[in-house]
């Protein structure tokens, strides 16, 4: 694994020129569209997933594929079973797993959800927990940020 710290000088300048490539069809429920997205997560081959809200699903798109954007977990609308996400807000690819950790906030748990073929549910992680962020740092620890816990 390639670890790599950049500094970023204070009056370093942007290009403000951007290609988006996800979504960018308005508000809805196909795949070319969000609907309020949360987390996004961008692996080593390019290939970025996102945590879409309102959709209750993770949409995944791979670097150079202009027209096939795919429901990679969730997507069996809202609900509380091991096939549904309600309301995801952030998620992450476990390369060692092959799996993606996933914030499913209204169901206050955190999945592992399976990138092989033919997957169509996740196992609960951590439950009772209303996650908003997650993080996985170089030895596999799996950290999550969440509200309403004392």
């Amino acid at each position: 694994m390639l670890s790599l710290l950049v500094n970023i000088s204070a009056n370093a300048k942007w290009s403000q020129n951007g290609v988006t490539i996800v979504g960018g069809n308005g508000n809805g429920g196909a795949t070319n569209q969000l609907n309020y997205p949360q987390g996004l997560f961008v692996d080593d081959d390019q290939t970025v997933v996102i945590a879409d809200y309102w959709n209750h699903r993770i949409i995944q798109w791979k670097n150079g594929d202009t027209t096939n954007e795919q429901v990679v977990a969730g997507g069996n609308g809202q609900g509380n079973g091991l096939n549904q996400l309600n309301r995801p807000t952030d998620v992450l690819i476990d390369n060692e797993t092959n799996s993606l950790i996933i914030c499913d906030r209204e169901n206050q748990r955190v999945v592992r959800w399976s990138r092989r073929s033919g997957t169509t549910q996740g196992e609960v992680l951590l439950d009772n927990i209303y996650c908003w962020g997650l993080a996985m740092d170089e030895q596999k620890y799996l950290y999550a940020s969440a509200t309403g816990k004392g």
